[in-house]
């Protein structure tokens, strides 16, 4: 009885009479599988990236702006404006779909001057609770305070382009800059924030809500004192906003006297829906990269198949002298087996082994140079899928016309051409 050495012999005597078909066969094989890796590793950059870029929008936030409201739905004439209040955002606090709620006033047009420089970013006014909705990672310093809001302290918090360009290479803390003429001191410095090519939240400056109101209120008609630029709000259940938006809704057509069905009333951007919809096309994104991936390792399943077809058509007599002297089925069937499995699983290991090098390679060379995109990774059940299916046609191939040949009378098998 053949022992397991004496058959991997065997296989290994069968591979190497056959260099340059097997190493074709190999090569195929590891083709489809790291063509397979690569394009799942693809999409999921891609959705990697993109779902990095929502992360720094800020953590289940929905926004809303002033907007106006139609006569009639889908009537875009005679349209009444309105604007959101602090008034608005004590209602909506008291919201139990709501975990935070917090109120922003923005100006475009006011001009920010250091000793050193100028610039023109936006001024948002804002209050305490303002990085626990958007994501604001303080660099130095510290952000806006209880105490700031309260006391209507003059102190700002800058961009980190902000900062740059008003006090290039310089310590800014505790420094004195004005806005429109009037002095701030800064107590603090963000982070670069921006989103792909987006750099606009790396020029924003922060300072108290009520100072912003006090000094910079907005301008116009019958605008409110207490009148706010948005309303941002995270549901109170983490990931779903489908109670919270109804609500919120409710809330502030009656606060201005309108219907909630109306939606063309509301301007709003909902980073969770945005989300599930980003997700969804990169779930398409996967299931077509990966149906090219597999089209590509199908044909590296039929090279094996073929090789292995083809080497149990050869060898057919070669079982006959075997049968012959005395081999059992079982024998004849493990050669088959295990030149299978060793041909499609070294070809699958090194097809892995090669596409996650490239991967790395070029998450090395790329990471952070193409905005909104990660480089492609390895993604391990892509792994898996391939060298198991691979390893299944293989085994498959083998097993089944040697099974039919060692099922032959050795007479008959000996007389095969």
């Amino acid at each position: 009885m053949q022992n397991f050495s004496d058959t991997l012999g065997q296989v290994f005597r069968a591979i190497m009479a056959n260099k340059l078909r097997s190493f074709l066969t190999m090569f195929g094989i590891a083709w489809g599988v790291g063509s397979l890796l690569v394009l799942v590793g693809l999409g999921e950059g891609f959705r990697s990236g993109q779902r990095r870029n929502l992360a720094k929008l800020g953590n289940d936030v929905v926004m809303m702006w002033d907007s106006t409201i139609p006569a009639l739905p889908n009537q875009h004439t005679g349209m009444r404006p309105y604007q959101l209040t602090l008034g608005d955002e004590a209602a909506l606090r008291a919201l139990p779909q709501l975990r935070t709620v917090t109120a922003i006033l923005s100006r475009n047009d006011l001009y920010q001057v250091s000793a050193w420089s100028n610039t023109s970013g936006q001024v948002l006014g804002v209050e305490p609770n303002y990085p626990a909705v958007r994501f604001v990672p303080i660099a130095e310093g510290r952000f806006i305070s209880a105490a700031d809001l309260a006391e209507r302290r003059r102190v700002v918090v800058l961009g980190s382009k902000n900062a740059t360009l008003l006090f290039p290479g310089r310590p800014m803390l505790g420094e004195t800059i004005t806005v429109n003429d009037i002095s701030f001191t800064v107590v603090g410095r963000v982070e670069p924030i921006s989103r792909g090519n987006n750099e606009s939240d790396n020029q924003k400056l922060y300072m108290p809500l009520s100072t912003m109101q006090e000094l910079f209120a907005m301008k116009g008609e019958n605008i409110a004192r207490d009148a706010v630029s948005s309303l941002q709000y995270q549901p109170a259940t983490h990931n779903d906003s489908t109670a919270a938006v109804p609500a919120v809704h409710r809330v502030i057509a009656q606060r201005h006297g309108f219907d909630p069905a109306l939606k063309d009333a509301f301007d709003e951007f909902d980073s969770i829906e945005e989300g599930k919809i980003v997700s969804k096309i990169f779930d398409a994104m996967d299931v077509f990269l990966g149906g090219v991936g597999i089209v590509t390792l199908g044909l590296g399943a039929v090279g094996i198949i073929n090789i292995m077809l083809v080497s149990v058509t050869e060898r057919t007599r070669e079982i006959g002298v075997l049968k012959a002297i005395g081999a059992t089925k079982r024998s004849i069937l493990a050669q088959f087996f295990w030149e299978g499995l060793l041909l499609t699983g070294v070809s699958g290991v090194i097809g892995i082994v090669v596409s996650a090098g490239f991967m790395s390679l070029l998450q090395s060379l790329l990471t952070g140079k193409m905005p909104g995109w990660d480089p492609p990774r390895l993604v391990p059940w892509s792994a898996a899928l391939a060298l198991g299916s691979l390893v299944i046609c293989g085994v498959v191939a083998g097993l089944y016309p040697a099974s039919k040949a060692a099922n032959m009378d050795p007479i008959e098998a000996l007389r095969r051409e």
